[in-house]
């Protein structure tokens, strides 16, 4: 996969509570960091898709 397949992950500052993009972060050099306040503390945003699996 090149970089233009990889999908848009969006996270949240755990501080602010600021949506960061990955591509925000890419542009700031890749560092795990908040790109409003700079604290390095993010978390990923799950898809609100509920995927069923069977236990069989």
């Amino acid at each position: 996969m090149s970089k233009k397949d990889v999908p848009e992950i969006t996270y949240q500052c755990v501080m602010c509570g600021a949506m960061v993009s990955s591509k925000e972060i890419e542009l700031r050099g890749g560092g795990v960091k908040c790109t409003i306040c700079g604290y390095r503390v993010i978390k990923k945003i799950r898809s609100p898709i509920v995927k069923r699996v069977s236990a069989r």
